[in-house]
């Protein structure tokens, strides 16, 4: 009865949105523990890592991105959301294991749980970009409603990583470490901090297979340039993220079976 369960856990998600909603707000507070300043360090963190970042490009490197401060802060946003969701997704499985042997949980909540909840700390994190835009005079466009769609296009491609790496991780724990490197270097491949242009024509090829850059810049264009992007845009992010999403479902139920075994 449990397998049949288990297999059809994802289609009733919304039946535990409570439980979700729990796991949630025991990470927020975990986060936030004995933390003087607590939410605020949501806002505060990124507008501080702008700054400084602003100041070696700006100045150091004397970067010619227009309006560099609002630029940054967007990619940052984004790729921090991104970057802290699957990592704590990653740990998820094993870190509730003490719980998932002693009362039957369907066990995908836990990396949905915690990429949620990087969801939500990164909502406070757009109230940085807001002051930013104050800050520098940036213009308004009413393309800033629309900023939620490359959220949300991002947060499914989140989940379905999450999903991916919470179930390899379980059966090997070499993942946790491996993903470090891999992070990093698809930062660097990302244009959070500089200008596509400035890469070369066979290295900005690979930009277009990078999911992350397409999120980015979609946000960027709603943002800094008041367009709505072109229709590849749209359907990059949108095939990357369900795509992302599947595979992540698919993974999850194959190798959810044996966790008990390893966790």
């Amino acid at each position: 009865m449990e397998k049949i369960r288990e297999k059809f856990a994802f289609g009733y998600l919304f039946n535990y949105m409570p439980l979700i909603r729990e796991l949630v707000q025991r990470d927020l507070k975990v986060k936030y523990r004995r933390s003087f300043l607590g939410y605020l360090w949501s806002l505060l963190n990124p507008l501080m890592m702008m700054c400084i970042m602003s100041y070696i490009f700006s100045e150091i490197f004397q970067s010619t991105i227009p309006n560099f401060p609002l630029y940054l802060i967007c990619g940052q946003t984004l790729w921090a959301f991104f970057s802290e969701s699957t990592s704590m997704a990653m740990h998820s499985v094993v870190q509730s294991g003490a719980l998932i042997k002693k009362v039957y949980i369907p066990k995908f909540i836990f990396p949905v749980s915690r990429v949620l909840s990087s969801f939500v700390t990164m909502s406070f994190s757009l109230l940085a970009i807001l002051i930013v835009m104050l800050f520098t005079r940036a213009t308004v466009y009413w393309t800033i409603l629309l900023f939620w769609v490359p959220l949300a296009f991002l947060f499914v491609f989140s989940c379905g990583m999450g999903l991916v790496l919470s179930a390899l991780s379980t059966y090997f724990r070499d993942i946790t470490h491996l993903y470090g490197v891999l992070t990093l270097a698809w930062m660097y491949m990302t244009p959070i901090f500089y200008d596509p242009a400035i890469l070369p024509e066979t290295v900005r090829g690979t930009l277009q297979w990078n999911p992350i850059y397409h999120f980015i810049t979609f946000f960027r264009e709603l943002i800094l340039f008041g367009q709505i992007p072109a229709g590849h845009v749209w359907a990059i992010c949108i095939g990357s993220s369900a795509a992302m999403l599947l595979v992540g479902m698919l993974v999850f139920k194959k190798l959810q079976r044996n966790f008990i075994l390893y966790i």
